[in-house]
């Protein structure tokens, strides 16, 4: 017989050792061992619905409880020791139960199989990541509304095809983007709603012969409801294809944030001024100032994509029920968690740090961005609109035609387009921005109703459970 066998999870049909060379490929306590907490609650509501069923008595359940109990202390304090033969985090927390209370510990796994108990410690991790990465994304939303409402007088040139638009408010850019982040929040409750189904009670493929009181174990995990389906139970990972998307939608925003960041802080924009606990410097050229926080917010977007990418290439080709490829799903989950947990603090300090150049940034205003108001002064006087955006075109080619801003046309160059054109014509950027006051749009009080939107909002989701 395999002489590490007595470790196993399997074995019995199986002679000789196991090669090396295969037994580290097939390993995954390297990476699943972040899931000790959740195997252990698992784990512990199991053996109560063993108990229930007739299959251990009350002591053996007491004596199996008292023992998880103290691996879990051994792994909070950073004690556990991992042993050649723990091929999985199941594997190392058997094994060492068995070495505190001895044979009880060979009933636990009555019924029970890696691919339930495996589908279930990932439930019960990333429920618990979803909730961390909810705060703070709400703690980076909040940050960007009250930076904001501080802001809400600074004007700056609105961009499309990264030519300057129109003139908005500087809040109103940022709110874009809490507008984004919000619907990252929700999405991520949605997501979270599917992975709070409990598959722990079907057993490999087919269920458990135990009657196993699977309602008990939902009650006992605090999860919303029971897969019905042990088959797809074991051998799905939607919610985790799903995270990984998640986290790919969510660092797009971001990724386009920095973008517009990474651009405003260059001297050519000069708009904004990063901090130096969010830059670094050169090796080589002594005046350099880097925004390496943000360009590594927008690359940390790409490891993510390929993350979500790669996992949907393993599961397209899967046949039905668990296959072993599936265990490239731990890895893709604990790293686009880490990365998009790292990339929203990273993101709060920088939104909450960086300092406004007020001055660069209503400097960059340009008469120009007014060419569409042109064309808005001859709609208000019964032009069609199609007819008045030929207008304002007009004028925009002579002013470029003369060399001068559109603004130093004299009413006598504008009536040469359109009798319709007056003294009345504005050349106000403020009164430009103000007459935007749709809900949402960029004058004053639109960015304020934004503002009370999202303090609103952001108060409903914190007493939310």
């Amino acid at each position: 017989m395999a002489s590490a066998e007595g470790n196993k999870l399997w074995g019995g049909r199986f002679v000789g050792n196991t090669d090396p060379v295969m037994e580290k490929f097939n390993a995954s306590i390297a990476y699943d061992q972040r899931m000790w907490d959740a195997d252990i609650k698992g784990s512990k509501a199991y053996v109560k619905a063993l108990q229930k069923a007739g299959l251990v008595t009350q002591s053996e359940m007491e004596q199996i409880v008292t023992g998880l109990d103290k691996v879990f202390d051994e792994w909070s304090k950073g004690e556990f020791k991992i042993k050649p033969g723990d091929e999985d985090i199941h594997t190392a927390n058997e094994r060492r139960l068995k070495e505190f209370i001895g044979d009880p510990a060979g009933k636990l796994h009555t019924g029970r199989s890696r691919n339930d108990q495996v589908a279930t410690d990932m439930r019960l991790w990333l429920r618990d990541a979803v909730t961390t990465l909810k705060e703070l994304a709400l703690q980076l939303i909040s940050t960007m509304v009250e930076r904001a409402a501080a802001e809400i007088e600074i004007l700056c040139p609105g961009y499309t095809h990264m030519q300057r638009a129109q003139p908005i408010r500087w809040s109103h850019w940022i709110l874009s983007y809490a507008t984004a982040l919000s619907r990252d929040v929700e999405r991520l409750e949605d997501i979270k709603k599917r992975v709070n189904v409990l598959p722990l009670g079907s057993g490999a493929i087919a269920g458990n012969p135990f009657n196993i009181d699977r309602e008990l174990l939902r009650q006992e995990l605090k999860f919303d409801s029971i897969s019905i389906n042990s088959m797809d139970a074991t051998g799905q990972r939607d919610f985790v294809a799903e995270f990984l998307f998640w986290g790919s939608m969510c660092l797009t925003h971001l990724s386009k944030m920095a973008e517009d960041l990474i651009l405003y802080s260059t001297k050519e924009f000069s708009f904004i001024t990063l901090t130096d606990a969010y830059s670094t410097g050169s090796s080589l050229m002594p005046q350099k100032k880097n925004a390496d926080s943000l360009e590594l917010i927008r690359s940390k977007a790409g490891r993510v994509f390929g993350r979500c990418a790669g996992f949907l290439m393993t599961l397209k080709g899967l046949p039905s029920s668990y296959n072993k490829d599936l265990q490239e799903d731990k890895e893709a989950m604990f790293d686009t968690y880490d990365t998009v947990q790292a990339v929203l603090q990273v993101a709060t300090g920088v939104i909450s740090t960086l300092k406004v150049n007020q001055v660069v940034m209503e400097g960059a205003l340009s008469p120009d961005m007014l060419a569409t108001d042109l064309a808005y002064h001859l709609v208000r006087k019964g032009m069609p609109f199609r007819e008045a955006h030929g207008c304002a075109g007009k004028a925009v080619y002579i002013a470029e035609s003369k060399n001068i801003h559109l603004s130093q046309l004299t009413v006598e160059d504008l009536q040469t387009v359109s009798p319709l054109f007056d003294k009345d014509v504005s050349w106000d950027y403020t009164k430009s921005v103000e007459q935007y006051s749709a809900p949402g749009g960029t004058a004053r009080s639109s960015v304020t109703a934004q503002i009370e939107h999202f303090r609103t909002w952001l108060q409903a989701q914190k007493q939310k459970p």
